[in-house]
């Protein structure tokens, strides 16, 4: 397993899309200084250093320009064409999410169909709210059936709340907030029925889906409880089958506080392998693949299925 990791959960940060984004205003770290600066060579040392065969990156924002509509069109562009070009020159070493404009569902649309069949990237990245939007909320429900339809990869990485001034204290997001916001997201889309409308997405979770496993069976017991006014009929059984059904990765989860409750809610062969650099500093990375290798309820075969061979039935093109 040391030599051959599969790592879904890393950005690759241009230095022209930095540019771009901060050009904009736009701070893609949920409120912490990134003291790595990336680049195809510093990745790839990384790699080799922390027994990481292949990466698949992404630059989890919602993009979008209230002043300038085409922003993030533009600027998905520029992501995904740049990932091209690295996977290009090293195919063997990454692959890409290809991000979506988050202007609305047809400029989306446009830029999933062409990263997808032009550049052939490996997957979409989607944000736990895009500007304020839900799974299950109408906004984007295209592009989630386009998805579905398609059947690739979606990773799902947190973003602040809408209420990010009041919930977040002035700390970085990524403390508490940001694994909520992904709760907060998976369960309104049980709520709202998008599960049951779109049963076949293949949705990756970050970081274990934060909060969501812990809450697993809180949720699916408010189906009897109680539910608002216009949710969806569903009960324990839906809940627990699609938490069963989503994948989760192991970026600052790799400890048992995290992989225990995933457990509780799915099983070893829907854990994948992430890192989270260059967002999350080497030293970090470091203990948390301590934790997972040293994790006691992985059997040394299940343990190697989530450092690769897990991730090799998302991505075959790696084997």
């Amino acid at each position: 397993m040391a030599s051959r990791r599969i790592d879904i959960h890393t950005h690759a940060m241009s230095e022209a899309v930095m540019g771009a984004l901060a050009s904009r205003g736009f701070a893609p770290t949920g409120g912490y200084k990134i003291s790595v600066r990336w680049t195809p060579e510093a990745a790839l040392a990384y790699m080799d250093r922390q027994g990481i065969a292949a990466q698949v990156v992404s630059m989890p924002m919602a993009f979008a320009g209230s002043d300038d509509p085409q922003f993030g069109t533009r600027l998905c562009r520029m992501i995904n064409e740049g990932n091209a070009e690295l996977i290009a020159k090293h195919p063997d070493r990454f692959g890409a999410f290809a991000s979506l404009p988050a202007d609305g569902p047809d400029e989306a649309l446009v830029e999933l169909a062409y990263a997808l069949d032009e550049l052939r990237l490996d997957g979409v990245v989607l944000t736990s709210n895009v500007r304020g939007h839900y799974f299950g909320d109408p906004f984007f429900e295209p592009v989630l059936a386009e998805l579905e339809r398609r059947q690739v990869p979606v990773f799902v990485h947190p973003v602040d709340s809408p209420c990010i001034e009041v919930l977040g204290f002035g700390r970085p997001s990524s403390i508490v907030e940001f694994p909520f916001d992904t709760a907060r997201n998976i369960t309104n889309g049980l709520y709202t029925g998008f599960f049951q409308r779109l049963p076949r997405l293949q949705l990756i979770l970050a970081h274990c889906g934060g909060a969501l496993p812990t809450l697993g069976w809180r949720i699916g017991e408010h189906t009897v409880m109680g539910r608002g006014p216009h949710d969806a009929d569903i009960d324990p059984a839906h809940v627990a089958q699609v938490l069963r059904g989503l994948y989760y990765e192991t970026a600052l989860a790799g400890s048992r506080n995290s992989l225990l409750p995933t457990l509780e809610v799915t099983t070893a062969d829907h854990i994948l392998f992430g890192t989270d650099w260059p967002a999350a500093p080497e030293p970090t990375v470091v203990r948390n693949i301590a934790n997972l290798t040293s994790f006691d309820a992985f059997t040394a075969t299940q343990l190697h299925a989530v450092a690769r061979d897990n991730a090799l039935r998302l991505f075959p093109r790696f084997a």
